[in-house]
């Protein structure tokens, strides 16, 4: 089954590359959560489109990222949660949650995928997190979990 990839899927490929998959693993996976589109010449038209996209996105080689590391490592960022009294929170900081903390603090967008955390997070305190800037480059950035 032919498709061209709209997100960047690990192992698979980047946003407007063309792919070859199993047709299970693309109308069950691929398809549903809109991570690709089905091929077609007219679709192919599109790669142009989703690729200008991407380059604006994207970081433009280790020299650029290792600039963002330093701001982003630079930052002081702060987590509002809900807790018990002994410390433990209702639930864990999601990924969406910390990408959104590190753009109030004054970082760029970062894509919650980019993030890795070791364990979950689920006690007030200060946590280190992982950003993939690049495939050579990562960011830790301490967190700050507090008592909202």
């Amino acid at each position: 089954m032919k498709l061209i990839l709209t997100t960047a899927v690990d192992k698979l490929g980047i946003p407007g590359d063309i792919v070859d998959v199993r047709p299970g693993y693309g109308r069950n996976f691929l398809l549903p959560q809109n991570r690709a589109i089905a091929w077609s010449r007219g679709a192919e038209k599109q790669i142009e489109g989703i690729k200008r996209a991407r380059d604006a996105r994207e970081i433009r080689g280790i020299d650029h990222a290792a600039e963002i590391r330093t701001q982003l490592e630079g930052l002081t960022v702060t987590v509002k949660a809900r807790s018990g009294a002994s410390g433990t929170l209702f639930g864990a900081i999601t990924h969406s949650a910390l990408a959104q903390a590190v753009k109030t603090a004054g970082g760029p967008a970062i894509d919650k995928r980019s993030i890795e955390v070791v364990k979950p997070i689920k006690t007030l305190g200060t946590h280190t997190i992982s950003i993939k800037l690049h495939d050579a480059v990562t960011a830790h950035i301490p967190v700050e979990v507090v008592a909202a």
